[in-house]
């Protein structure tokens, strides 16, 4: 293997900082200097809301690739692989994917990941809805890292993508940043409005549709019959805010629902909480549900993709179908009633995340995937004369956790 450090650089087109841009974050600030150079390409817009908890030997390019037609940019990224002899490309999400990859393989670069986070069943029209899209540009991806065991089911079996070229390597955060034993500073309840003994529900989460908060309002308006003074607090920010805001006035949930943007303090506002919601269509693996199982925080969610895996429906929350209020305020208002629940649910998840979710076991497990898979990719060259075929490298076996659910 090559003396000097493998050279990665991660690709994202995303202008948000969400789950995605926290997991690029994790890697970025805690694989092995001694064996990696890292790099970040990404709209200038994504840069800065990173740039406060990136590390400093990490180089930034801003970019934008979201169009075919934006040949400038696409030329600009395959001179800098070039340049900086990139050993790796690693895509964060398909949309990042589907302009990067082909680009890394017309340039040769030795490994191209993908790691698409989530599912995609919002996805409408026969030709988006079969992934006929994914399945051509993944013949430019060597890898595909799923984030749970039911993101890796997603992408074998309903994107049909090559069972051999998917490895599961689940979310993780710095656990240690959570402490069940953790107070909220003095006055932050009060800020808001609320009253000291007012139960506190919080979500954390962008406001988009793939979140379900529209339907958490709905819910709201049952659970205040039965909890007339409890609160909802919403951290994030997207397209949906003002459509939120104009909901919460509508049913009359002005006093008790407050929309307060990203806030990099979850810590905070976990130990604020009572409990926590996630009513998400699609999911990949969220790391809300890990942070919020790591401070002893109960957690309401809908039993998609891989929140079950965190979100232990009957031990460490309650998991509930998505799109349905009635559903998700039964579960809210069943937590709400029980604290001696709350507590030994938030004592189950917080171990069950210890001992499954921490940021260790993903950077380690990623290092070794880069390490193992370059040397394989390197023995194949990319020629520019013919698309490769899928399904023909060689899967890289990394060790997952399962639990039956």
């Amino acid at each position: 293997m090559s003396m000097r450090p493998l050279s990665v650089l991660f690709f994202t087109n995303t202008r948000a900082r969400g789950g995605a841009e926290e997991h690029m974050l994790t890697l970025l600030r805690g694989l092995d200097r001694t064996c990696f150079r890292m790099l970040l390409v990404c709209p200038s817009e994504l840069a800065e809301k990173l740039r406060s908890d990136l590390p400093s030997d990490v180089e930034v390019f801003p970019l934008c690739l979201q169009k075919p037609f934006q040949i400038r940019a696409a030329w600009r990224l395959g001179m800098l692989l070039r340049k900086r002899r990139v050993d790796v490309l690693h895509s964060h999400l398909f949309s990042s994917s589907l302009f990067a990859s082909p680009v890394g393989w017309l340039c040769r670069v030795p490994l191209i990941l993908e790691t698409p986070h989530l599912s995609e069943r919002w996805r409408r029209g026969w030709f988006k809805s079969r992934f006929a899209v994914d399945r051509f540009v993944g013949r430019f991806v060597d890898r595909y890292v799923a984030v749970s065991e039911a993101n890796a089911h997603y992408l074998a079996e309903e994107k049909c993508l090559p069972r051999d070229k998917i490895v599961v390597i689940r979310n993780g955060c710095d656990l240690r940043r959570f402490d069940p034993d953790h107070l909220p500073p003095a006055g932050l309840k009060a800020s808001l409005g609320f009253n000291q003994d007012d139960p506190v529900l919080l979500i954390a989460a962008r406001l988009e549709p793939q979140k379900g908060h529209l339907v958490l309002l709905r819910a709201m308006q049952s659970v205040r019959l039965a909890f007339p003074r409890v609160r909802l607090v919403c951290l994030g920010d997207g397209c949906l805010r003002n459509e939120l805001e104009t909901q919460v006035r509508e049913k009359g949930l002005e006093g008790s629902v407050r929309f307060l943007g990203y806030q990099s303090n979850v810590t905070d506002w976990l130990a604020l909480a009572c409990l926590t919601v996630l009513p998400s269509f699609w999911e990949g693996l969220p790391l809300f549900a890990i942070e919020s199982l790591a401070a002893g925080c109960p957690m309401v969610a809908t039993a998609v993709d891989g929140t079950p895996e965190a979100v232990i429906n009957g031990e460490t929350g309650f998991t509930v179908p998505p799109g349905d209020p009635e559903s998700l305020a039964s579960a809210i208002c069943r937590m709400l009633r029980q604290p001696e629940l709350r507590r030994i649910m938030g004592a189950a998840g917080r171990k069950w995340v210890m001992e499954h979710f921490s940021e260790q076991q993903q950077i380690c497990q990623t290092q070794d995937l880069y390490q193992n898979a370059v040397e394989t990719c390197r023995t194949t060259s990319r020629s520019i004369s013919q698309i490769p075929k899928t399904g023909t490298s060689t899967p890289i076996s990394v060790p997952t956790v399962r639990h039956n659910q």
